[in-house]
């Protein structure tokens, strides 16, 4: 038995052709780690000075 389908491929994230939309990702790239640099910044300078129960660091 023989079943016909038709199957569409999707594109990729790497398959883009359009010069615009790579700048655009790569912007928001950055940004996006600059913000994850932030708020790791953010939280370690908030708990640098806690201590464990036990009084280690």
């Amino acid at each position: 038995m023989s079943e016909t389908t038709t199957v569409v491929r999707l594109r990729q994230p790497g398959e883009i052709d359009d010069p615009l939309t790579e700048v655009l990702r790569a912007g928001a790239r950055q940004l996006l780690a600059q913000a994850i640099e932030a708020e790791v910044a953010a939280f370690l300078a908030g708990v640098k000075d806690e201590k464990l129960p036990d009084g280690r660091d």
